[in-house]
Order: C-alpha cells, then structure tokens, then sequence
C-alpha cells in the first residue's frame, strides 16, 4: 500500500531533553498504526509532531505529499503562515488523552462547530452529519447533553464524532481510554474498531495490547525517543526480536 504518512529522521528535542531521536516510518494509506511503549518514550510527542502541535528540530513529516508545517520553496522549506497550517490540520483528526469539548456546548454543537467555522459547511448540513455521527458512536440520545452530562467514555465518543465530521485524511489517538475507567474503555475501543473497519488511516498511541494486536495492521515499539522496532502485530507483539520490546511486553501482559 502507498504510505499516505511518512515520517522521515524526525529529531525532537525540549531543552536539553531530547525526546525524538531520528525517527523514520512510514503509515501506508488505509492502516491502523499501533505505537506502544513505555511512558516518556516519545510516543505522544511524535503523534503531535504530525499535525504540527509540536514543530521537529530534525526531519520532515509528509502526509498525503505535503510536508506538514512548510511549504516548500525551491530546496528550502519555509513555515506555513496560520491559516494555511489550519487548513493542513483539517485534514487531520485528533482524539486527545483529555476529550478537549467545549463544555458550554451540546454534544451536537460540539460535533458541528469545525466544520461551520472552520470548512464553512452550511449549518443545516453540518448538523445533519453531526447527528448521523453522533448515531454511529452510539449517542443519538445524548445530542443535546453537555459534557458534564455525560461519562467519560460517552465525551470520549463523541471527540471521535467530532473529528470524524471534519472528514480527515487521517485520524490521530493520543491514549484515547487512558483517562477513562476501566468499565469505559470496552465502548471506546469498539468505535475505533468500526471507525478502522471504513478503511480510516489511523495512528494510535496506546497501552491496550488486544486492541494493537486485534486491530492493527503495523505495531511500533518506542523506548527513549526511537523506534526500537516495528512490523505486524505478530512480528512485534508475539515475536519480538529485540530485548527491549520483549522486557515491556513482559511488563504489561
């Protein structure tokens, strides 16, 4: 499959702590991309370097060949002013560890308001997918529930349904179930199977082991800032070659 990501020598660093180390890999159009490892590893910091949340010191990141954040100019890449950067970022969902909704808005309003404010779809339009959305994830009944209203879980759906509505190229999960109660999770990682199922591209940082082995089509393991290694999910999580892959699974299984 084409990669339709490619992150290619990528170096991170905040101050004196350098947390991305020459990282290189590639996300073919279409797959899942589980990315585990331990915490501090980098894993989050890469996941934010590909819509630019963060800038790389090092490296380049190409995401349906554009290099995201620049503009090339010849064989110099300059960076992109704020609304050119904001029109790259619309092509690319994220679901955050902290769902992030505006908690004086509706789920519904939640779900409508990038793509009126930032697509300029007609609100009558936008609402109308919102609450085919809002379906999908399993919250018909809760549109007009504000976030204090709901679970974790249920805000955690419904910050999926909001990216999905801005109809992105490729979807971002930074620990999705992380912040939620263990009773929570189960609702969660059932979206993300259905969302996968369309043939979404996705990247996702995560801990649960059975959804990276069940869902996946790539396992990345990171440990201080480098892809330690990477392939199938049977290739890394069931056969890994590298001591230190082996060690964390010991860990956490």
């Amino acid at each position: 499959m084409t990669p339709i990501v490619e992150i290619r020598h990528v170096s991170k660093s905040f101050g004196r702590l350098q947390v991305l180390r020459d990282v290189s890999l590639s996300v073919p159009s279409g797959s899942v991309t589980a990315v585990l490892g331990p915490s501090g590893s980098g894993k989050s910091t890469l996941l934010r370097c590909v819509n630019h949340l963060e800038t790389v010191d090092d490296g380049e990141i190409v995401v349906d060949g554009e290099h995201i954040g620049y503009a090339r100019h010849g064989d110099v890449l300059k960076e992109l002013s704020g609304r050119a950067l904001a029109r790259q970022r619309a092509s690319i969902g994220m679901v955050f560890q902290r769902f992030n909704l505006y908690a004086h808005k509706t789920a519904l309003e939640n779900v409508m308001e990038a793509p009126v404010h930032v697509l300029r779809t007609p609100a009558a339009e936008a609402r109308e997918r919102a609450i085919a959305l809002l379906d999908r994830v399993g919250l018909a009944d809760k549109a007009h529930a504000h976030p204090a209203q709901l679970s974790g879980g249920q805000q955690q759906r419904v910050a999926i349904a909001r990216a999905l509505a801005m109809r992105p190229k490729v979807m971002l999960f930074d620990e999705p179930t992380s912040a939620l109660d263990p009773e929570l999770v189960g609702d969660v990682l059932a979206v993300m199977r259905e969302v996968a199922e369309t043939g979404m591209t996705m990247i996702v940082v995560t801990h649960e082991i059975g959804f990276a082995r069940e869902v996946s089509d790539q396992a990345v393991f990171m440990a201080d800032g480098v892809v330690v290694e990477a392939g199938t999910p049977d290739e890394v999580l069931r056969n890994p070659r590298q001591a230190r892959t082996r060690d964390f699974l010991n860990r956490v299984l």
